[in-house]
């Protein structure tokens, strides 16, 4: 081959319209191939010539798109010194663009022998990994693409997975099922836009693999948070079957997305790979620099520091693997055109050592990068290591996922006891989480539920999980749910039970999108999706997890519902509030407050009612013509808003407050009706009846 030496920059597979430049870091190797592979999956070895910086690289002429490779890397294979490079091993490309194939389990995968760990297994993976696909970035043509850019307090975030929301959609034809073509078709987006959300946030679409521990028990890794290609879209969702057509299949969902108004943001797992612990394939990073790219036991080398429960811990303190971060951040959001990220286990990227480090080294290059800095950045902060909670500490750039929320609105309607306080702080963006280092209501992605747990229909029809399916003995999951069942565990035919799951669905919806901060929906929750009780649907790739889209009346009602609620938040900024709301104080009076807090007897809450267990009902005000409004340059006035909550298991009368807030209201929204509620006009002061487990909205007109 006519192998020149190429540069070292930048890594991976670069094809310039003549041929192709290779580079990958290793700083162990003492020697590494490229290595091409043909249809037929015949071999042809090239060391590549240069070491630069510990960049290997080299440029073949005439190799293009469409060429499958990947990397042996010759160095010394010392487990007890964290070394563990193996030639026997066909490596993927931590920077390869597109992949073709998938890990197979075959024993060839494993770099040590069976039962010896310490010695090297000489068998060859070639045939059973991944490869590395050349692509061309030139191919695509964006026209004129432009980002929607919806600023973070207008934001509705839609939680959905590629293959779940397209699997069994009647519109979407069978063979764009399951893929990026089948997100971005017309029926998918419409449902998107009609709903009213403006950001859909991607599960992993990075590159992922199987595990063979899965697949023995017959089930498969549907959720993909195991990547092992940063800078790859996963393949098995791509429709076309030409290799390195994911690329451009994600690049037109991302297009079409954008055209309809809608934000894409990527569930990105930087944390750990799928290569797992010292038992794990060597399928990648673990053959090219194992010290480099992961954090080792400090006594013992052969093992992996793990705060992520899955093997492993990328090292966050090494520069070549925070480059490689952020190359892959900063790839996604200029050539594949996403809008954003939200960073699985974000705890983990902030342990340079072992302790999470606000003063981090990742936190300070995402801080300063003219790219990354501008876009969406959610965390989820945690993970299972020492002090892994870390809701409310991220920095002013950062948005969380904030698990505070979500515990507190299950409990409050089930009727856990002493739950208003924080009830409130919730509903109001959680000041008490983010306000004291001057982080606004954006900071706090609130949500009720996710992928990891019950369904919002679950939630609210079993009491336990029932994950037997899984195959671990019913063990896995959150035991922990502070679900509420209703009165039966599961199905049932009890018209006043499922009378009642249908409000409470209401009520959590009602509650999700009227509070301040960044509501975020699981797919599937507008339309009572049901797992069947699983709350922990990681390895389901069926319908058990798939979005069904046969609707009954009552899913539709509640689609509309959901529909009806994101208008009415469109419609009102008091709403959805840049800052945090003040409450009355002796300089600012009740009714030029931005929000009061009040007993169903229309008294303000005074500190002994926060305090009582048995308390589970509340007026909170939000005042359109605030003192803050006005200073927020937002249309004013707006309407002001009353919004009762009654999670007692009986009714409760409730007493308007006095004119001064509001000289007539209007019912708008009542939770306990399964469809708008008719116009009625109620004076100051008048009173109403709550239903049990109910929640009622009203308006008064702005002022004049």
């Amino acid at each position: 081959m006519d192998l020149h030496s190429g540069r070292a920059y930048p890594l991976g597979a670069e094809y310039d319209g003549a041929g192709t430049n290779f580079a990958l870091f290793s700083e162990v190797a003492q020697n590494v191939e490229l290595c091409l592979i043909d249809d037929d999956g015949g071999e042809e070895r090239v060391a590549l010539p240069e070491v630069d910086g510990s960049i290997w690289h080299g440029y073949l002429p005439g190799v293009g798109p469409g060429q499958r490779y990947g990397y042996r890397v010759h160095g010394p294979y010392a487990p007890a010194n964290g070394q563990r490079c193996n030639p026997a091993k066909l490596l993927l490309d931590p920077y390869a663009k597109a992949v073709d194939g998938q890990i197979d389990g075959h024993p060839s995968l494993s770099g040590h022998r069976a039962g010896e760990p310490d010695l090297p297994d000489d068998s060859d993976s070639l045939g059973h990994g991944m490869l590395g696909v050349v692509t061309d970035a030139r191919s695509f043509d964006w026209g004129d693409d432009r980002p929607p850019r919806h600023p973070y307090h207008e934001s509705v975030i839609y939680e959905a997975h590629v293959k779940g929301m397209t699997q069994r959609h009647p519109q979407v034809p069978d063979q764009l099922r399951g893929t990026y073509a089948g997100m971005a078709h017309p029926a998918v987006i419409a449902h998107l836009v009609e709903l009213g959300v403006t950001t859909v946030e991607l599960m992993p679409v990075h590159q992922f693999t199987q595990d063979g521990f899965l697949t023995d028990r017959g089930v498969s890794n549907y959720w993909g948070y195991n990547t092992i290609g940063y800078f790859a879209p996963h393949n098995a969702y791509a429709a076309g079957g030409s290799r390195g057509q994911q690329v451009d299949e994600f690049k037109s969902m991302v297009k079409a997305m954008h055209a309809a108004g809608l934000e894409v943001i990527l569930d990105v797992v930087y944390n750990h790979t799928a290569e797992g612990n010292d038992q794990g394939p060597t399928l990648s990073f673990r053959g090219i620099d194992n010290q480099a790219y992961y954090r080792l036991v400090d006594d013992d080398p052969r093992h992996y520091f793990d705060t992520t429960g899955t093997g492993n811990s990328l090292l966050m303190r090494h520069p070549n693997v925070l480059q490689m971060i952020m190359d892959s951040l900063r790839y996604w959001v200029t050539e594949m055109h996403v809008d954003g990220f939200r960073f699985d286990l974000a705890a983990t990227l902030l342990r340079q050592f072992h302790e999470v480090d606000r003063l981090s080294a990742f936190l300070d290059i995402v801080q300063q990068d003219p790219v990354i800095g501008r876009v969406k950045l959610i965390a989820e902060p945690w993970d299972i290591g020492e002090d892994g909670y870390q809701v409310g500490n991220f920095p002013a750039l950062w948005s969380e996922w904030n698990g505070r929320y979500r515990d507190t609105v299950r409990a409050f309607w089930r009727g856990d006891e002493a739950t208003l306080g924080e009830l409130a702080s919730r509903i109001a963006g959680s000041p008490d989480l983010y306000q004291h280092d001057s982080r606004r209501p954006r900071a706090s992605i609130n949500f009720v539920t996710a992928h990891d747990g019950f369904t919002l229909r679950d939630l609210v029809s079993y009491a336990e999980r029932h994950n037997e399916a899984n195959g671990e003995n019913g063990e896995d999951g959150e035991s922990d749910n502070r679900s509420f069942n209703c009165g039966a565990e599961g199905p049932t035919d009890d018209p006043d039970v499922n009378t009642l799951r249908l409000r409470q669905q209401r009520n959590i919806l009602a509650t999700l999108l009227l509070s301040q901060g960044v509501p975020m929906i699981a797919h599937g929750d507008e339309t009572g999706r049901t797992q069947g009780g699983n709350n922990n649907v990681y390895c389901q790739d069926n319908e058990t997890a798939w979005m069904d889209w046969d609707l009954d009346d009552d899913q539709r009602h509640l689609n509309d519902f959901a529909a009806g609620l994101l208008r009415l938040r469109r419609a009102h900024p008091v709403l959805r509030r840049r800052r945090f709301l003040l409450g009355p104080s002796d300089t600012l009076p009740v009714e030029r407050a931005d929000i009061a807090w009040l007993r169903p007897d229309a008294q303000l809450m005074q500190d002994e009612d926060w305090q009582r267990n048995d308390a589970h009902a509340l007026t909170v005000h939000l005042g359109g013509d605030s003192d803050t409004e006005r200073a927020e340059r937002e249309p004013a006035p707006d309407d002001s808003f009353l919004l009762l909550f009654n999670a007692h298991h009986e009714p409760v009368e409730f007493r308007l407050p006095s004119a001064a807030l509001g000289r007539e209201w209007n019912t708008v929204l009542d939770t306990a009706e399964p469809t708008a509620p008719a116009p009625a006009a109620l004076p100051a002061e008048s009173t109403l009846t709550l239903t049990a487990h109910s929640l009622q909205v009203l308006t008064a007109p702005r002022a004049s």
